[in-house]
């Protein structure tokens, strides 16, 4: 068995999965106890403290990215074709991940393996910012759903109520953000596997190198 004796970098150093879009590995920054805001530090690869929670908002389920992923081009050339803009751009990121589980998970920085069912496309400040939808592999209730139209209403409302207002300051009455569509199985596949393409074209010749 081979051994890795340093930790990878959660964007960089870990796989999506060979399965993937079907089955993906998920990196996880934050879970629903969460009332610290973590993400990766792009540079170092450790979980920080982006903020403490200002308001009452909790993230609905378990949070993160898909490693080897990045919202460039080819992610906001779809946002802009289902929009029907020109200007959307990428937001520059790993592509951002929602995975519903029956189980009570209650630390980050792990890794989870996800089956997409569907997602939001997320427009933030003209910035293409999907995130995407999935379900715990095998687990006994929630890995039944196989698309979006297979989970109840009211738990994807949950999840669009956090995004659409998780960075609003109370008394204010401009939305920072937007979710133009909410999109099912087939479309979340194709948003991930254009991450993929454009994680390649601006990273992989570095990651050839060992850089």
């Amino acid at each position: 068995m081979k051994v890795q004796l340093h930790k990878a970098h959660p964007w960089h150093g870990i796989s999506y999965g060979e399965n993937a879009p079907d089955i993906i590995t998920s990196y996880i920054e934050m879970v629903p106890a969460d009332q610290i805001k973590y993400e990766i530090d792009k540079v170092s690869g450790y979980r920080k403290v982006d903020r403490p929670q200002k308001f009452s908002n909790i993230v609905p389920a378990l949070y993160g990215f898909v490693p080897q992923t990045f919202c460039g081009d080819s992610v906001a050339e779809l946002a802009n074709l289902r929009t029907n803009r020109t200007s959307i751009v990428g937001d520059g990121d790993p592509l951002d991940i929602c995975v519903l589980t029956e189980r009570n998970i209650t630390s980050g920085d792990i890794l989870v393996e996800a089956i997409p069912i569907g997602g939001f496309r997320m427009i933030d400040k003209n910035e293409a910012d999907d995130k995407i939808i999935a379900v715990m592999a095998k687990d006994e209730i929630y890995s039944q759903w196989k698309d979006i139209t297979d989970a109840p209403e009211q738990i994807i409302n949950r999840l669009k109520h956090y995004f659409l207002t998780y960075k609003n300051i109370p008394g204010e009455s401009k939305a920072i953000v937007e979710i133009t569509e909410t999109y099912g199985r087939a479309e979340a596949h194709e948003v991930i596997r254009r991450s993929i393409d454009d994680y390649n074209k601006t990273y992989r010749s570095y990651m050839d190198l060992g850089m």
